[in-house]
């Protein structure tokens, strides 16, 4: 059985990458977490073979007695950061719809400039930062491609 958790706080984005991976690997189990802090509470007991991260996550599950906390914007390298401090090694794709993201109130950072920040941020877990739009193919190929890679397709 191939361990998949998807972190991902958008039902209809995690649905979409969902059923393409369980189009092409075969025995998944994949867990599905919505937020910063059930992400590392869930890593702290159990190491997936791959995480599939959301760059923007809020801190909390919201619910309707919890809001999710204050959003934030890049609350998946939270995640990539915890698990470089406790030295939790889990192959990890980032999946975002952004972009660009907001750095700090005042200036922005593109998909390409994050992306080689966080690889060498985090050079042994990350494997690749896709950038998803449902309405084209270019992630799910970049994907499929990285899970091949990583030889997690028997």
């Amino acid at each position: 059985m191939y361990n998949l958790l998807i972190v991902e706080d958008e039902e209809p984005k995690y649905v979409h990458i969902k059923r393409y991976i369980e189009s092409f690997v075969p025995n998944v189990s994949i867990t599905h977490l919505k937020s910063v802090t059930s992400a590392v509470d869930y890593l702290e007991d159990a190491l997936p073979d791959l995480l599939i991260l959301d760059m923007s996550l809020p801190t909390f599950d919201i619910s309707e007695k919890e809001s999710g906390g204050r959003p934030q914007g890049f609350g998946g390298v939270e995640v990539l950061r915890e698990m470089a401090i406790e030295k939790w090694d889990c192959s990890t794709i980032v999946i975002t719809g952004y972009s660009a993201f907001q750095r700090d109130g005042v200036s922005k950072v593109t998909l390409l400039e994050l992306t080689k920040e966080l690889m060498e941020e985090f050079p042994n877990i990350l494997k690749g930062v896709l950038h998803f739009n449902s309405s084209f193919s270019d992630w799910q190929v970049a994907l499929k491609k990285i899970i091949q890679e990583e030889g997690l397709l028997k």
